[in-house]
């Protein structure tokens, strides 16, 4: 029987794919219920072999890392739960050794706690594909990581495909924070919710966030996903997300 975890791992799962199918350096391939993804960025969880799942096949996901494996470029593989020595001695042979968890939560479009009004959420606006580079330098500033990690991931038509919506946050004409929803399955994922240094603590965050919920669950979702870090998770819970489900993510030393 599907379950709310089952539901939204598969919501993100499609996500991914449906991203690797329009992203100008994307390649996705599939074996059983395991999936092969690429976006050629430079960052281990954006390319990766992983088990829709919740028991993977080890046969399947070792086919599948070592096609990721043959490209030049950071990766990982992801299971859903608790991965077994099986599958940490399939991942180290691959040369992954360094383990961490992933939070899935999740919120119903009903239990969405939504406290910034209009004017909080006035500096966020949609984007599309023509400022796409726009997009991915206020995204490079937002993570702080080095210019031209992201690659070409958010460019080419991917900005206007039609799941995807991205999001820009401004102050005085310039960028100050990100944010993606990818719509599948019924339900609205957030990603990229990112603000430069210099104008964070002041609920820009959770602006950008509402605003991708807003917009997610006028569209017809009726429930949310997203991936956090330990960080960030209380700001989401507050927000009315709540863990179900801990993933393993294996990536290189």
């Amino acid at each position: 029987m599907s379950t709310t975890a089952d539901r939204m791992a598969a919501a993100y799962f499609d996500a991914i794919e449906f991203l690797c199918t329009v992203t100008p350096e994307g390649w996705y391939a599939e074996r059983g219920t395991a999936r092969a993804v690429v976006t050629n960025a430079g960052i281990a969880t954006l390319n990766g072999a992983y088990d829709r799942a919740p028991e993977p096949d080890p046969e399947a996901l070792d086919e599948m890392a070592t096609e990721v494996g043959k490209r030049d470029v950071p990766w990982s593989i992801m299971v859903r739960g608790e991965a077994d020595d099986e599958i940490a001695g399939l991942a180290a042979r691959h040369g992954l050794v360094e383990r961490s968890g992933l939070s899935l939560l999740t919120c119903a479009a009903d239990d969405i706690v939504f406290r910034v009004d209009e004017a909080g959420r006035r500096p966020v606006r949609r984007v599309g594909a023509a400022e796409s580079d726009l997009y991915t330098e206020a995204l490079t500033q937002g993570f702080e990581v080095p210019e031209g990690l992201f690659g070409s991931v958010m460019g080419g038509g991917v900005l206007d495909a039609g799941p995807i919506t991205g999001y820009l946050a401004e102050e005085s004409g310039r960028p100050i924070g990100t944010g993606l929803g990818i719509r599948t399955s019924g339900v609205v994922g957030v990603f990229n919710i990112a603000v430069v240094p210099a104008a964070r603590s002041r609920g820009l965050g959770r602006a950008i966030t509402e605003t991708v919920l807003l917009d997610g669950v006028a569209a017809g979702a009726d429930a949310a996903y997203l991936h956090t870090s330990a960080m960030g998770r209380s700001l989401y819970e507050s927000m009315g997300f709540r863990l179900v489900e801990e993933w393993t993510v294996f990536v290189a030393r």
